[in-house]
This record gives structure tokens, sequence and C-alpha cells, in this order.
């Protein structure tokens, strides 16, 4: 899959937790062992694909891939939008809409998400491929700098930072990679749009 230049707001909140981090592995920031990583945002967005299955009906069964307008088109159905919405919400939409239209009496309807496209975490700093990241449920930061290849021999794998927004403000979590690696430590849980910081050791 190939993986996207991250774009010009996801550098900007580099740069500005590039230029913090000293200060924020220091002091004032939160430590993964005290965060609580909330739920997942599953609803779907332009880019995510996913398999829909109707039981007993592999004509209408398919896998889809959202337009940039957030709808897919499906057969005997037509146009639906589907961003913004729960897989659920999906799976019970479709249902509805072959009933109301004469075409099954029971629809039964599954969605099952293949990918998260819309929805990417960045990993930057001394990691062997920078870049931005499909998003997946429980996607953690060591699962994250993986996806980047690895630290580099030069990365301080434990001032790693993790930069997220909350509404208007910015938080910054200190991660100690080589902790959690060990045993010593819980990973930390990511979120769409996080950005990891793998600084370098300083001589």
């Amino acid at each position: 899959m190939a993986r996207r230049r991250p774009g010009r707001a996801a550098l900007l909140l580099l740069a500005l937790a590039g230029s913090v981090c000293a200060i924020a592995c220091a002091s004032g920031t939160t430590t993964q062992q005290t965060v609580d990583p909330g739920s997942d945002d599953t609803t779907l967005g332009p880019g995510d694909s996913f398999e829909v299955r109707v039981y007993g009906e592999e004509d209408l069964s398919s896998k889809y891939r959202v337009a940039q307008d957030g709808s897919i088109d499906f057969p005997l159905i037509g146009r639906i939008q589907v961003a913004s919405r729960e897989p659920t919400e999906v799976q019970a939409m479709i249902a509805q809409r072959l009933r109301d239209g004469g075409i099954l009496v029971e629809p039964q309807v599954s969605v099952l998400v293949e990918s998260y496209e819309s929805k990417r975490v960045s990993v930057m700093g001394a990691v062997s491929q920078s870049g931005t990241f499909p998003m997946r449920s429980g996607l953690t930061v060591v699962q994250a700098i993986s996806l980047a290849g690895g630290f580099t021999p030069l990365a301080d794998r434990n001032s790693t930072v993790v930069t997220r927004g909350e509404g208007d403000a910015l938080r910054r979590f200190r991660i100690r990679v080589d902790d959690v690696t060990r045993g010593e430590a819980d990973d930390f849980r990511l979120r769409s749009g996080d950005i990891v910081y793998v600084p370098e050791r300083l001589f």
C-alpha cells in the first residue's frame, strides 16, 4: 500500500512538536500509564474500503471504496452516503433500502471494514521511513514505529513524543519505548491524527 507524504498541517504540527520536544520531555508531559485512550473513531470516510455481505445474495455482496464525496454506488439501490457513519449504521441503512425497495423481505447485511485510509497517523524523526500511515483499531506507538521501518541507530527511544490535538489545544505524551518493549511499561494507543516524533540522542 502506497504511503502518503505528510500534509501541510501535519508538517506544521511536526515543527511545533520538534521545537518543544526538549521541554516537553523534561516536564509537563503525560506518560502512557496515565492516559485514557478513549474510544476509537470507527466512522467511515473518503478512501476507506469495506466489504458488504448480504446473506444468501452473492450478487449483492461486494467490496467498496468510499468516494471523495463520501458515497458508494450499491446495486439496485444506487448512490448512498456513508461518510461519517459507523459500519453498523451503513449495514442498517442498506438493509432498510433493500426492504423499502421490495428487493429483499428480510435482508441480513454485514459491513466489514478493511482499511481506514481517511484516518492516519504520522511517524517522524529518527525512524527509517518517516511518513503517514493508515489508522487501524488499537494501533500503538510501537506498532506505528514498526510501520515506519523501526528506529535509526541514533534514536532516543525513551524520549519518543506523541503530539495529539484536542480541540484547540495540543497535548504531548512522552513514551518510553524501550521500557515498553522490555515489558516494564504499557504501550500507548494512538488516535487518528496523532504525530509520533522520535528525537535523536544528544552527544
